[in-house]
Formats: C-alpha cells, structure tokens, sequence
C-alpha cells in the first residue's frame, strides 16, 4: 500500500508538471498575442492621431466655408431685394402707361370727330397754299434768274479762282 501511495503521488506529480506546462505555454502564447495587440493599438493611436488632426483641419475649414456661404447669402439678398425693387417700378411704370394710354384713346374716341374736322380743314389749307403758289412769281432773295431767251448763245459758268 505504501507503493500505492508513491505511485499515487508521481501520477499526480506527473499531473501537476503536465498541467504547469500546459499553463506555461498557454501563457506564452498569451504573452505574444498581447504583444501583437500592443503593436496594433500603437499603430491605431499614431493613425487616430493623424485622423483627428485631419478631421480638426476639415472642420475649420468647414466653418470657414459656412461663414463665406453666409457672408454670400446677404450679399445675394440684398441684389434680390434690389432686383425686387426694379420688378416693382418696372410694374408702376407699366401700371401708369396703361393709364395713360387708356386716357389717350378714350380722349380720342370721345374727340374723333373734332380730330376728323381738323385733318379735313388741314387739307383744305394746305390746297390754298399750293394754289396761293402757284399763282406767285417766283422771286430768289439777292439773285436774279433769267430764262434763257430763244437763239442767244449761252454764257461760260464762272470759276472759282480762290
């Protein structure tokens, strides 16, 4: 029974070496698997910290753009309204001629028979002046012209000798 128990106690120092073995290498495999990890987050923090100083850089430049787009967008309003204000005069302007135009045909179909009258009576002067004309000798202010009587021979024009 004694060697019983020596036995029982190599198994099981057999056992326990095995087991701290198992321990061991699981724990090394461990160790260089975590090493990997460490290397991996090392490598991630130098990325994210070129990834924040990007993203830093982009919203600034974000805000800047969103403060010209601003900027922009009161300087656009501000022709809008002035465009607005020219539509609204162009309307008066229109609105006003229409008036008038409206009280000019009205004043002249309400006086087209006086306006009739007055072209009718602007021809019949304008015949009597013909006639008055024609009846006048013609006369040149300064300057004397003389028909050419029949037979005479004619004159040489002068020259300008100047």
């Amino acid at each position: 029974m004694d060697n019983l128990l020596y036995i029982a106690a190599i198994v099981a120092a057999i056992a326990f070496l095995i087991l701290c073995i198992s321990l061991a290498v699981t724990l090394f495999s461990l160790k260089n698997t975590l090493k990997v990890v460490s290397g991996t987050m090392d490598g991630l923090s130098s990325q994210l910290e070129g990834v924040t100083t990007e993203t830093t850089e982009l919203l600034h430049k974000t805000n800047a753009l969103a403060e010209d787009i601003q900027m922009k967008a009161e300087k656009l309003n501000s022709v809008v309204d002035a465009v607005k204000g020219v539509g609204e005069s162009v309307t008066g302007l229109n609105s006003s001629v229409r008036r008038v135009s409206e009280t000019i045909t009205t004043e002249a179909e309400r006086n087209s028979e006086k306006i009739a009258q007055v072209v009718q009576w602007s021809n019949v002067v304008i015949d009597i002046m013909e006639k008055v004309k024609e009846r006048k000798p013609r006369s040149s202010r300064g300057w004397t012209t003389y028909a050419p009587v029949p037979g005479q021979k004619k004159l040489p024009a002068p020259t300008d000798h100047s």
